[in-house]
């Protein structure tokens, strides 16, 4: 009787759950022992990944209630519907902002105080800046509309397109990674690049009418800005070239290292631009191309062009 007992405790397939249970432990306990971190109190300490993507999609469904929201929604209801999603919206998003911002002033060893007011403000501030990100937006996907001879719509393009649901994303992160959450804002990024294959870190500058056509493979470094009217195509990368450290050999954070790409640029797939460049405004970026150098607006660069700069250079 005694085994049948234990083997239920354990699970019925006799899991050894308890011995598992004390070796997570003991894991966990070693991991904060080494990294300095004290043992969590009074419950969670970090944002919740899950939490936020139930808050992205209201807000999208806020900022797009038509296309992104309920299927039984109609226009006499609709300002009652984002009203109310709003305001469910905010208040989980201020639950996530004291998170990060107590999280934060502990791993700094700050006193909390204040960080109610913060929190507050912060959301206060993002949720006066949805009218013009729903601008932002609507720029964003016109482009995509106009960009691409495949789209039937807009509509199509805002509920189909993974370019239109990455900026999207992208849009409400970049604002409160500037506000100071950092953390959520990541979260935020991450949801999209799983979902699309687009990795747009959320400190990246991206200016209006933005169109990533195709998508996958896509990615936008922290401290990248792009102008007006910007359109790139799948497996693009704007990235770093090298990454400077201090006499210990940690990396320096936050400086810029990513490309400039100006007004009405377009680059085609495949096209991998690295470190602090410039791309002028009106270039064209071939697929394929390597690029670590300045451009010049007007450009028009290849492999084939790069090639025989390569060749004339050897002549010389």
């Amino acid at each position: 009787m005694h085994e049948i007992g234990k083997q239920n405790e354990n699970g019925p397939a006799g899991w050894q759950l308890e011995r598992i249970v004390e070796e997570l432990r003991a894991a966990r306990s070693e991991w904060r022992s080494r990294s300095g971190r004290p043992r969590e109190q009074g419950g969670r300490e970090l944002p919740s990944r899950r939490s936020i993507e139930e808050i992205v999609e209201r807000l999208a469904s806020a900022l797009f209630p038509m296309r992104l929201g309920p299927n039984d929604l109609r226009d006499e209801s609709e300002d009652f519907f984002v009203g109310r999603t709003l305001d469910s919206a905010l208040n989980a998003l201020l639950i996530q902002a004291r998170l990060e911002l107590r999280y934060s002033a502990r791993q700094r060893g700050e006193a909390e105080d204040g960080i109610e007011e913060r929190a507050l403000g912060i959301v206060r501030d993002f949720a006066l800046a949805l009218p013009l990100l729903r601008q932002l937006l609507d720029s964003d996907v016109l482009a995509a509309y106009q960009g691409d001879p495949a789209a039937r719509s807009v509509d199509e393009v805002l509920l189909c397109y993974p370019g239109v649901l990455a900026i999207i994303h992208h849009r409400m992160a970049h604002h409160l990674y500037r506000a100071g959450l950092p953390l959520v804002a990541r979260i935020i990024s991450e949801l999209a690049h799983s979902a699309t294959g687009i990795d747009i870190h959320p400190g990246a500058q991206i200016g209006g009418s933005f169109f990533i056509d195709h998508g996958t493979g896509v990615v936008i470094g922290e401290t990248a800005i792009i102008g007006e009217q910007v359109r790139i195509y799948q497996a693009v990368t704007l990235g770093a070239k090298r990454f400077t450290a201090d006499e210990t050999g940690q990396l320096h954070k936050g400086q810029p290292r990513h490309p400039i790409v100006e007004d009405e640029v377009v680059i085609y797939a495949g096209a991998t631009i690295l470190g602090r460049v410039t791309i002028g405004k009106g270039s064209t970026i071939g697929g394929n191309v390597w690029l670590t150098r300045s451009v010049p607006p007007g450009s028009q660069i290849s492999q084939a062009s790069l090639q025989q700069q390569a060749n004339d250079a050897g002549l010389d």
